[in-house]
């Protein structure tokens, strides 16, 4: 295999990467590029994404950022957890042979275990919600998932706790079945060990990375595993505007992918420089952007992300290197991101984002409605009456 170029790629109309970053030779992956390799079987298909360099107009000419394209996975970013997750509960024998998987999902990770549920032999349920997009429905039921849909959210932990409890409730039902849970099980953060080697071995060096938080998985994990290679790192959470993660009240959320009405314990506060948090219309504008100057855009998380990306990229020193995890592709997307009629019914197409963020020096200062940042990363449950409340 031919060594890599010791310019790490080309940004829009093929202009190379500016800045000292792109003259820093990039060690080959272990497992890069061999056109003659061909994938074992279906879990070969998972991995090994490229990445893309970002620049206009969502940055200023010679600035830019990586966006590491998880899209290009046969399902998105969460084939890597679903494979993961169900592998080790087979190993450790949690996960019977031929016993039922049940869990809730938003979309992306309900195809990465249908996935493994095809590779492993499990029959899968998922527990899902009216916000769920028919198209990712009908895809679920074509890969062979059982997908039932709850009817009203739960009265203080919204959609999310109504399909956990619905969950629950199907466990019940089938002796022997398992629960991955997403939102607490630490092999949720283990299965990001590859994508965040990839991510070194493609770019060589990574200053500031930036991950949406949903049930915390991708940014714990990926982050810890580039932290041991590169102590500096500064890790950028994206949260979605009406998500309780990071202190904010749970409202309603348009948004899907990212954000949480209840308190994932797999979110490392501890590891996050900064978080901030997006509008749905914020989000619509920047994927659409992407979209007509990039031919690689995404959903919600993609466009949040490009979002915080962008505006990193125009105002931290140059020579810094930004990677962005851009978690799936558009194509769930298309009637809604991607829609006039709904995103002008939602009132997502009215303005283009403010320059930068609003900051908030805590949390939980005010209620954001709008694009706004905080340095001050908190724990929600460490501030509770009675225990500290501890900035990271």
């Amino acid at each position: 295999m031919h060594p890599l170029p010791t310019t790490t790629g080309h940004g829009l109309h093929g202009h190379p990467e500016p800045g000292p970053a792109a003259r820093v030779p990039i060690p080959a992956p272990a497992r890069a590029w061999s056109p003659a390799a061909p994938a074992a079987g279906i879990p070969g298909l998972v991995g090994n994404t490229p990445v893309l360099y970002v620049s206009e107009p969502l940055t200023p000419p010679g600035r830019g950022f990586w966006a590491k394209l998880e899209g290009r996975n046969p399902g998105g970013i969460k084939d890597r957890p679903g494979l993961h997750m169900v592998e080790r509960a087979r190993a450790r024998g949690e996960l019977r042979p031929g016993a039922r998987i049940i869990e809730s999902t938003s979309g992306t990770l309900g195809l990465g275990l249908a996935l493994a549920g095809m590779v492993h032999g499990h029959p899968v349920s998922l527990v899902t919600d009216p916000g769920l997009e028919p198209s990712m429905t009908r895809l679920l039921t074509a890969y062979g998932a059982h997908v039932e849909l709850v009817a009203e959210p739960h009265p203080t932990g919204g959609w999310q706790q109504a399909r956990r409890d619905r969950v629950a409730q199907l466990l019940a039902t089938h002796p022997g079945s398992w629960c991955p849970d997403q939102y607490h099980n630490p092999d949720n953060t283990t299965a990001y060990l590859p994508l965040a080697l990839e991510l070194a071995g493609q770019l060589g060096h990574i200053d500031v990375l930036v991950c949406s938080v949903g049930t915390g998985g991708h940014s714990a994990g990926v982050s810890r595993v580039l932290r041991q290679l590169y102590p500096d790192l500064r890790l950028v959470g994206v949260d979605t505007i009406g998500s309780t993660i990071f202190g904010q009240p749970a409202r309603p959320r348009l948004m899907r992918g990212l954000g949480s009405s209840i308190h994932p314990r797999n979110v490392a506060y501890d590891q996050f420089s900064e978080v901030h948090w997006v509008a749905p219309g914020e989000a619509v504008w920047t994927c659409r952007k992407l979209a007509s100057s990039h031919y690689a855009t995404g959903g919600w998380s993609v466009g949040a992300v490009a979002l915080v990306a962008g505006w990193l990229a125009r105002t931290e020193p140059p020579g810094t290197r930004i990677a962005a995890v851009f978690p799936d592709g558009p194509q769930r997307y298309l009637s809604t991101v991607y829609d006039d009629e709904y995103c002008a019914a939602h009132g997502l197409l009215d303005a283009p984002p403010a320059d930068g963020p609003q900051t908030l020096h805590r949390p939980g200062e005010r209620e954001v409605t709008a694009w706004s940042r905080c340095t001050a990363v908190v724990d929600p449950l460490g501030g509770l009456p009675g225990a500290p409340e501890v900035v990271r």
